[in-house]
């Protein structure tokens, strides 16, 4: 062979190996130290949060997603959508839907299992599921039907049982092991505890001593108690294994989404009216800090490596970048409308994240 046929062939082979890997990142390789980003407006936004630039955008056909999920090997981003009234299945490689089912009107949360095998999202079959109004954080209709949680299998997208919880049923979160799913039943002033295998009700907790409207429900990371967010009287609960009350707290004005730290020492509350991040000592409920937010931040995440908070601000419409510990806002990214849910893969703490 000569020279110039084994140069030309060298070539020809360097160009083919070139195309492959751009097809492979593309198409097959799954993203990593990212963040996906629900607008309202039926956008999904991934992030690099390397850069913290938006690197991708996609607007599926009929699809207003809210609550969001990332499974554990990072294959699937599923998104519950108000307007079609389903959840939808994404491949994360280039967000290519490929499947979608329909669950019942106004999806709202979306919660894996801890062992990642089985997917749960609420609807409120009496809500009218639009955005909230400018001027009014609160869109919510205490004379609903209650609302269902529905239950499918990782991978195969195979509906499970189907569970009545609550009016408004907000934050869901499971027992330590996963025995129990609990939910935050927001008109009722309760959490619904729900056999997860079966779906089968257990029984309510009655929180109307407390506060009212708990919106956000969490296990630490120790698995020694729940953390209850109470918007519309402004409570902090620390709850027990055995679902009494240990200790409540004031905050600032409706507290949404919240979540520990990874050590499990802080609790991390958005308080979305009073446009304030608050933060908790886990063990005394003493307020550690504050730091000034956007407009209706209900939901963030913190990054995989923890050095990081994002938060959704819907009527701000972008995303504000916090520094966890020196408890101040670092950044933003611009030009994300009416965003409403955030999280990352690798899968991190967040309100809509990890435990």
């Amino acid at each position: 062979m000569s020279s110039k046929v084994l140069i030309s062939s060298l070539v020809v082979l360097a160009i083919a190996v070139a195309a492959g890997i751009f097809v492979w990142n593309r198409d097959f390789r799954i993203p990593t130290n990212v963040a996906y980003v629900t607008e309202e407006n039926g956008k999904i936004d991934v992030i690099d949060l390397a850069t913290m630039k938006v690197v991708r955008s996609v607007q599926p056909t009929d699809v207003a997603p809210r609550g969001e999920a990332v499974t554990d090997d990072g294959k699937y981003l599923i998104t519950a959508d108000k307007d079609s009234a389903d959840i939808a299945v994404f491949s994360t490689p280039r967000l290519k839907l490929v499947a979608r089912t329909h669950i019942g009107d106004n999806p709202e949360f979306v919660k894996l299992d801890p062992a990642g095998d089985r997917v749960f999202a609420t609807f409120e079959p009496g809500s009218s599921g639009g955005p909230p109004s400018a001027d009014d954080d609160d869109d919510d209709d205490a004379n609903e039907p209650p609302a269902q949680i529905a239950s499918f299998h990782v991978g195969t997208w195979v509906a499970g049982p189907v569970s009545t919880a609550g009016k408004e049923t907000e934050g869901l979160e499971f027992s330590p092991g996963g025995k129990y799913l609990l939910v935050a039943n927001e008109a009722q002033n309760n959490i619904g505890v729900f056999d997860a295998a079966t779906g089968t009700h257990i029984r309510d907790v009655d929180l109307s001593a407390y506060g009212k409207r708990p919106r956000d429900i969490k296990l630490s990371p120790q698995q020694t108690f729940y953390s209850v967010t109470m918007e519309a009287s402004g409570t902090l609960l620390k709850m027990g294994l055995d679902f009494n009350v240990i200790k409540s707290v004031p905050t600032a004005a409706k507290p949404y989404g919240e979540s520990f730290d990874r050590a499990g020492k802080r609790i991390f509350v958005a308080a979305a009216a009073a446009r304030k991040l608050q933060v908790f000592d886990a063990d005394s409920l003493n307020q550690i800090a504050e730091v000034p937010i956007g407009q209706r931040c209900w939901h963030f995440t913190f990054t995989p490596d923890d050095s990081k908070i994002l938060l959704a601000c819907g009527r701000s419409n972008n995303i504000v970048i916090v520094d966890p510990n020196a408890y101040k806002e670092i950044g933003a990214i611009e030009g994300i409308n009416l965003p409403w849910g955030i999280v990352t893969y690798p899968r991190a703490y967040g309100s809509l994240g990890l435990p």
